[in-house]
């Protein structure tokens, strides 16, 4: 089982980027999906749920810029970031908060400039 991250990269404040997430196996259809993110010396923090049906969660501090979606036939997760702030800067992930996959990806950087 493996989840794969992509998308990430050196972006202005007040820019967009969109990650993108490839999850293996069959269980990605029927799981609520996350993404998550982990600034330098700081603990991940879960920002944008999305379950099978498509209801979403997010985190105070992205709501109304950030935006997660999937396409549950290609197994692929997506975050749409707009307005980006300096610290928005970090390690982004993408995983189940309900467990379904054991393991981490590699994780997409994002660094946002001042």
């Amino acid at each position: 089982v493996q989840l794969v991250e992509s998308g990430g990269g050196l972006v202005q404040a007040g820019g967009s980027l969109r990650l993108s997430c490839v999850a293996s196996g069959s269980i990605f259809r029927f799981a609520t999906m996350g993404w998550y993110r982990q600034a330098t010396g700081k603990q991940r923090e879960l920002v944008a749920t999305i379950t099978r049906g498509g209801d979403t969660t997010y985190v105070d501090s992205v709501k109304g810029r950030f935006s997660i979606s999937r396409d549950n036939a290609k197994n692929m997760l997506y975050l749409q970031m707009n307005s980006l702030k300096p610290e928005d800067t970090a390690v982004y992930y993408c995983n189940s908060p309900s467990g379904y996959y054991g393991s981490w990806g590699q994780g997409t950087q994002v660094t946002v400039s001042s």
